[in-house]
């Protein structure tokens, strides 16, 4: 039973495909790129709003052209993929831009959130669909080697039918200028990547009970701080929770820190338990997986890896994105599929507001 759970993901055949880069913050020049110049990709143009930006990046990871604007980049005829690393509220006018060079571009890569709600994110999905550009997600979380890896026990049914599972995060991101303007700040931001998770492991759930407070430390206006909920998944009688800190006590204030993403999944076979290593980040840290299963005799399993979250999983959407256009088959990340976890980011909202379990399905019908 001691068996290596997979977690690489499919690469692409041709490596060699044109990608255009649309944004050149920390997430695209320090993860998205670094992942793909380690994956072999092939990113040959970058525009950002502030070229210095986008210069820098360029000659930083031997981009070779630096486009005046966006529209520069569209208008790009070499370029077939794009990768939008962009604020959420920015992404739906620069892909209503995009969809005008169909006849070049053939995928996007969007970034997570997909839009500043789901109005938006369903546009997205739509426009994509009408101009036939095949669509994906950076929900880059499933490609962290536990979270991937533990879906492999799951698929295989070594864990049996999964009964409880559980993300405690304490952990303080740093949160970005242009989130003042939104008014929020975790369920979008970082339990979107949990509520994410849970539906990569076990499919949509049937409605959602959250329950948030403000985070003291954070200055703008906001009331999704600290956010806690529960995932009730009717014919499983499954439940999944969440603990969405990123206070963790007085921490930056003078008091010891105590900062980490841990998971668990228990099921009538086996029970397995990870850590994320993200909140450590810039220093490498592995995320890690032990298992163990009613066959093993108590014995516990604990494979490791050498990759991490950030930024080695980032090459996972876009090899998931190219493969999708060498096969025809659409991407496990396809828009569609990631208005669940947009719907559930709603749904999850509501629910904190009305103090009530509230059903994604409300949105995923009027789409």
């Amino acid at each position: 039973m001691d068996i290596q759970p997979n977690y690489t993901p499919l690469m692409p055949k041709d490596k060699s495909v044109p990608i255009g880069c649309i944004g050149a913050g920390f997430i695209m020049a320090d993860c998205h790129l670094v992942a793909y110049r380690q994956a072999g990709f092939n990113p040959v143009a970058i525009a950002d709003r502030a070229i210095e930006h986008s210069s820098e990046a360029a000659k930083r990871h031997g981009i070779p052209k630096v486009h005046d604007s966006v529209n520069d980049l569209l208008e790009d005829g070499e370029i077939q993929v794009l990768d939008i690393a962009v604020p959420p509220d920015v992404q739906l006018s620069i892909i209503r831009q995009a969809v005008t060079h169909a006849d070049h571009i053939r995928g996007i890569l969007a970034h997570k959130p997909l839009g500043a709600n789901f109005a938006q994110a369903a546009e997205i999905v739509h426009l994509c669909r009408e101009a036939g550009i095949t669509l994906a997600v950076n929900q880059n979380m499933r490609y962290d080697q536990s979270i991937r890896a533990c879906k492999d026990l799951l698929s295989r049914g070594m864990l049996g039918e999964p009964v409880l599972a559980t993300i405690e995060m304490r952990a303080i991101p740093h949160w970005m200028p242009w989130q003042e303007r939104q008014g929020w700040c975790t369920l979008r931001i970082m339990s979107i990547h949990h509520l994410d998770t849970f539906r990569f492991w076990f499919g949509n759930p049937d409605r959602i009970f959250a329950s948030v407070c403000p985070d003291p430390r954070t200055r703008f206006e906001h009331t999704d701080g600290i956010s806690l909920y529960i995932l009730e998944y009717d014919t499983k009688g499954l439940r999944a929770a969440s603990w969405d800190d990123v206070w963790s006590g007085p921490a930056r204030e003078g008091a010891g820190e105590d900062i980490y993403i841990r998971w668990r999944v228990e099921g009538t076979k086996g029970l397995a338990r990870g850590t994320i290593g993200w909140p450590k980040y810039p220093v490498r840290t592995p995320s890690t997986l032990d298992y163990t299963t009613v066959e093993d005799n108590g014995k516990w399993h604990q494979p490791r890896w050498d990759t991490v979250w950030f930024p080695d999983a980032f090459a996972g959407p876009m090899a998931e994105l190219l493969v999708a256009l060498e096969t025809g088959e659409p991407p496990s990340l396809a828009g569609d599929d990631n208005l669940g976890t947009m719907a559930l980011v709603e749904a999850a909202y509501e629910s904190a507001e009305t103090h009530s379990a509230v059903s994604p399905n409300k949105w995923l019908k009027e789409k």
